[in-house]
């Protein structure tokens, strides 16, 4: 008779901290699984849980004002913490890397236990003996060098790609079925007119085009927005940038583990900041025609700009910035994890504001061109 093996339980601290470390986006999926000894779906199902939740959170905090002020402070005192003890955890954990640390275990050592090392290292031992259920290292170095191909020839679709790959001595033939996943994760689809090139969630409105016939000729005319993949040494993380179609300014970007809408939220309020555009335009995108997306930009007064069918030239700016941003950056430098590539790409996107010449702008920066809104 075979015994089934008992299912794994989880108590609530427990889910809050793996919720918290995945919202604050510091590791890919696969790091932060591997950290905690859990599987990447349930990491991403605890974030999105605490996301919906936090709602009612502040409306229970609301009704904690009718308490007694003695009460209320304790619970404050108790929140704070809960805080500085999940903070001094991440401090912690954040000093060494995940993979540096499994490799400072010593299996055979004469004194030092398995376990010892693992607490002295602040690491779990089922991290230490995990292995990650998602990519393997052979489909990621495939999905690079899809990245590569696409960023040097972003008309290759799948059969192209497919054909492409198998020119490569890889050991064996690649099944066509297999890119369009790699290529649907990774965020990236063939440039060239094609019907529904990008489907809007359901329920969400459609907004006219707006660029038919019109010349930018000024700063803040017209901005637009558009995500990419950006590959690390194990894994990948997604990258949103927010771009002023006259002068090539990036007003604002975010970057996420996850394909979510929830980054392009953050990078949104910050170029707002930054100015206002007289239209916004973006493509029919899941990420682009959430109703907190759509619904900020009409709250501040911006036309929404959708692009039809055929119109794929539109953001032909950004898509040279995203070959800048990997030739210039991403591929030089080969980004171990999501800390690093988070600051790699803060300097060079400083760089690419206020110090690269662009020959298109009569050699001169983006921020010289917008006027130094930024």
């Amino acid at each position: 008779m075979t015994m089934r093996t008992p299912r794994k339980t989880y108590s609530a601290e427990f889910k809050a901290k793996v919720a918290v470390e995945a919202i604050r986006g510091l590791q890919t999926m696969n790091e932060m699984a591997a950290a905690f000894g859990v599987h990447p779906h349930g990491v991403a199902a605890w974030r999105k849980q605490a996301r919906q939740e936090r709602p009612q959170i502040f409306a229970n905090g609301r009704a904690r004002q009718e308490k007694s002020d003695k009460d209320l402070r304790a619970a404050l005192y108790q929140q704070i913490g809960q805080l500085k003890v999940e903070l001094d955890w991440l401090k912690k954990n954040l000093d060494l890397a995940l993979e540096v640390k499994r490799q400072r275990i010593e299996s055979g050592h004469p004194t030092l236990s398995i376990a010892r090392q693992c607490e002295r290292l602040g690491l779990t031992r089922s991290s230490f003996y995990y292995q990650g259920g998602s990519e393997s290292a052979e489909n990621l170095r495939l999905m690079h060098w899809i990245d590569e191909q696409y960023t040097r020839h972003p008309f290759y679709g799948v059969r192209r790609m497919t054909a492409w790959l198998n020119t490569r001595d890889l050991g064996g033939a690649i099944n066509h079925k297999r890119v369009p996943r790699w290529m649907r994760q990774m965020g990236i689809a063939a440039i060239y007119p094609k019907p529904r090139l990008s489907r809007p969630g359901a329920g969400h409105r459609l907004y006219p085009y707006l660029l038919r016939g019109v010349a930018i000729v000024r700063a803040d005319q017209v901005w637009s927005t558009d995500i990419t993949y950006i590959r690390l040494r194990h894994g990948l993380v997604y990258l949103v940038a927010i771009m002023d179609g006259y002068s090539r300014y990036v007003v604002s970007w975010e970057r996420s583990n996850r394909l979510e809408v929830s980054f392009c939220l953050e990078a949104l309020p910050r170029a707002l900041a930054v100015s206002q555009p007289e239209i916004f335009n973006r493509d029919q995108g899941v990420q682009f025609t959430s109703q907190e997306f759509t619904g900020r930009l009409e709250g501040a007064g911006v036309k929404i700009s959708m692009d039809g069918r055929g119109r794929v030239f539109d953001n032909i700016f950004i898509e040279r910035l995203w070959r800048s941003v990997k030739y210039e950056d991403v591929y030089l430098k080969d980004y171990a994890g999501v800390l690093a590539v988070r600051d790699g790409l803060r300097s060079y996107f400083g760089f690419y504001n206020r110090e690269r010449l662009h020959q298109a702008l009569d050699y001169r920066t983006p921020e010289t061109v917008y006027g130094g809104r930024g």
